[in-house]
């Protein structure tokens, strides 16, 4: 009998410790034909309620947040993995073909993975200010290996009190637009993200390198670029960055920092549409 118990208790202890929460929320809307909306790191999906306002003709949408962020409950390590793994399920169970994925930052970074994965089911991409591998230019000359997730920068971001995390949210925000009151809503959101999930996911996305399966997208693709610190250097990290990728264009934002859906909108707009048309 008392095996029985002992062995009842820990299988009551197996489910609650792999038990987990999603590790993505999906918004689908519309009819017509699919479109898939990543955004970035801590961005939470109704960043694309604008696009979504200013798309032209039938769409479906599907619009993604993802888990630790926007208040969603976060996952365990590794982050970004299960979200790939997640994105793929869900594309295969709602069967989506002739698929658009238009990813923002490390949304597109993300769109060009299952692009790479899902190559007959997904036929466009748009990646908005997006790497293939942000290591890079980040850290230029590490390893993925060498990225830890023990590494002191991580532990004294998990350590920092609320004061010293706040301004170094309004220092980060401040340099990715040039729209005040925007600086604030991207502010708000790495204020409301898991800590955990913050420093983890980021760890996480730095290890990451997809140049080499760029030659195994299809998909026709849009590539939109923000001009800072100049237009010519943007260019040049991103024609280098995705050299291997075939049947791409690149156009850059005029006057835009990294959230260019922000800086500049109506350019935005006009570029997502013309390019699904």
């Amino acid at each position: 009998m008392k095996f029985l118990i002992s062995s009842f208790f820990l299988l009551l202890v197996g489910v609650a410790t792999y038990a987990q929460a999603p590790a993505i929320r999906v918004e689908r809307q519309g009819s017509g034909k699919p479109i898939l909306f990543l955004p970035g790191f801590i961005t939470p999906g109704r960043v694309w309620n604008e696009t979504i306002r200013h798309l032209e003709g039938q769409h479906q949408t599907h619009v993604v947040t993802y888990a630790g962020f926007d208040g969603l409950a976060p996952i365990d390590t590794p982050w970004y993995p299960r979200l790939r793994t997640a994105l793929i399920a869900y594309i295969r169970k709602e069967n989506l073909s002739g698929l658009t994925v238009i990813g923002h930052s490390m949304g597109g970074t993300l769109a060009v993975d299952l692009a790479a994965e899902l190559p007959d089911r997904i036929d466009r991409l748009i990646l908005v200010d997006a790497l293939p591998a942000m290591r890079d230019l980040m850290m230029p000359g590490v390893t993925a290996d060498q990225v830890q997730y023990n590494a002191p920068y991580n532990k004294q971001v998990l350590q920092m009190n609320e004061e010293a995390f706040g301004k170094m949210a309004t220092m980060m925000a401040g340099g990715m637009t040039s729209v005040r009151e925007k600086a604030d809503t991207i502010k708000s959101w790495i204020l409301n993200a898991d800590r955990r999930t913050y420093v983890y996911g980021y760890t996480d996305l730095m290890k990451l390198d997809l140049r080499e399966a760029l030659t195994r997208v299809k998909a026709k693709t849009l590539i939109l670029g923000a001009t800072f610190p100049t237009a010519d250097v943007a260019r040049g990290t991103l024609e280098k960055q995705y050299a291997n990728l075939n049947g791409k264009r690149i156009e850059m934002a005029p006057g835009s920092r990294h959230f260019i859906m922000f800086d500049q909108p109506g350019w935005f707009y006009q570029q997502v549409n013309d390019f699904l048309r």
